[in-house]
């Protein structure tokens, strides 16, 4: 078997782990073996490229393998759970900006392209340009170093269709022949503005899905790219990567009940106003009357928002929930597909607290049994707890599916503060006559409340 034998050989085989992997990535009882195939893959993928005959400098790979693995190690430790939700973003901005570069050295060392590559640049470029600086916006809004809001300015309409029309125009030239140096970096310049103006309208509570469709966009351009360089693989992987991408914003926005194409342009708070606050007063609950309350609960739904991953109470809930067991209550975590800054958030959450995954339980199979639990916990969620956006028609949520937590007997709501939270949208839920509001950090809250349990010797 001569090399090129050997590569291409092993890059079907890598084809079939991704495959596989993702497949398994469907379940969270093999969603750890289906990762380890699709690392696995890779690590195959990247091992047989090595023998590539195009390979001329192995001191640079080396360096670089070096220093990408120092500065990864370096950013997984150091990086919270709460800061997961940026850091993929930004991980998705740097694949688009890598792709990028690889482009930019195919056109400077090629003298002949044929159109199918040119067409390709562009698209890489294009494409990965706007990931980049896209997702450095949406890494900026979920860290809180810029607005997470929505920002508009006078004239922005105009402006984005001033930049996508320059981008058009150049795309053509660049693709029908006048594919020089000023078109190129005209072209990678506007992308990387278009970037900005794409994110910077979407509220922080869209988030979720934007991040979702940067991943999307990190697929499509290592697929653009995959094209470029000649690489089966690449084309092959950023396929796969594209189209989950898609699929999973797909699916958050129908959980949204919103098109992709409202999330991305219509910008969350741009085009309607936020809902006016309540006269109505919460009603605060101490932590014994609390515990009074789930001490006699037969069955206890929990519902984990943001403020759960804030607070890193993901272990203390799942202490409250063995102990409300041992007490014959029936325990249910109730996961709303964007609870969280990122998809799957409270997953991974709940699973590093190693909460049985039977436990979990989506937005349709918990609603229908909502008005015969006891109480429901909700811990740092709004929106998706929200009843406005089945009542009030002038909420910016309205018609967004939610999960039912206003029909429990009696609801907990465990927040930080008074304010809106990080969307700014008004929740009656904590106005609710049925609703008692456990204010603090929710790790100590819930901490309080073990302690009770403790104390009682259940």
């Amino acid at each position: 078997m001569n090399t090129e034998h050997f590569i291409n050989l092993a890059y079907i085989v890598s084809a079939l782990l991704f495959a596989f992997g993702l497949k398994m990535l469907a379940s969270p009882v093999s969603a750890r073996k289906g990762n380890f195939l699709s690392a696995l893959g890779m690590l195959l993928a990247v091992i047989a490229t090595l023998f590539s005959q195009e390979i001329l400098s192995f001191q640079w790979i080396v360096l670089g393998m070096f220093i990408g693995s120092a500065a990864g190690a370096f950013v997984a430790y150091r990086a919270a759970m709460t800061q997961m939700p940026e850091m993929v973003a930004l991980l998705h901005g740097f694949g688009g900006l890598a792709s990028v570069f690889v482009d930019w050295v195919a056109f400077d060392t090629h003298s002949h392209i044929d159109k199918v590559v040119i067409i390709s640049i562009y698209l890489s470029i294009l494409i990965g340009g706007v990931t980049f600086t896209g997702s450095c916006i949406a890494w900026g809004k979920l860290s809180e170093n810029i607005p997470g809001r929505a920002i508009l300015f006078g004239g922005q309409r105009l402006v984005n269709s001033l930049v996508v029309l320059v981008l058009l125009v150049c795309g053509f030239l660049f693709c029908t022949g006048t594919n020089t140096y000023p078109i190129f970096l005209t072209i990678l310049i506007f992308s990387l503005v278009l970037g900005v103006l794409v994110v910077i309208p979407i509220g922080g509570a869209d988030m979720p899905v934007v991040i979702s469709v940067l991943n999307s966009y990190s697929g499509l351009v290592a697929c653009t790219t995959g094209f470029v360089i000649h690489n089966t693989l690449l084309i092959i992987a950023g396929a796969l990567v594209g189209a989950n991408g898609i699929i999973l914003s797909l699916i958050m926005c129908k959980a949204m009940n919103r098109s992709i194409a409202n999330v991305l342009f219509g910008g969350f708070a741009a085009v309607v106003k936020k809902a006016e606050s309540s006269k109505k007063e919460a009603k605060p609950i101490s932590i014994e009357d609390g515990f009074l309350i789930l001490e006699s609960a037969k069955s206890v739904v929990i519902v984990p928002g943001y403020g759960l991953a804030v607070a890193q109470a993901q272990h203390a809930v799942h202490e409250l929930s063995e102990f409300l067991e041992k007490n014959d209550c029936e325990v249910k975590f109730a996961i709303h597909p964007v609870a969280g800054r990122m998809p799957g958030h409270m997953n991974v959450l709940l699973a590093e607290a190693n909460i049985s995954y039977d436990l979990l339980m989506e937005m349709e199979a918990i609603n229908p049994v909502m008005d015969t639990v006891d109480v429901c916990i909700v811990i740092g969620a709004n929106d998706v707890v929200n009843p406005a956006a089945r009542e009030d028609k002038s909420s910016p949520i309205f018609g967004m599916p939610i999960i039912a937590a206003d029909f429990a007997k009696t609801i907990f709501v465990l927040k930080r503060g008074k304010g809106t939270g990080f969307s700014g949208i008004e929740n009656p839920l904590f106005h609710n006559e049925k609703t008692r509001m456990l204010y603090g950090d929710a790790k100590i809250t819930l901490t309080a409340l073990i302690a009770e349990f403790k104390a009682s010797k259940i």
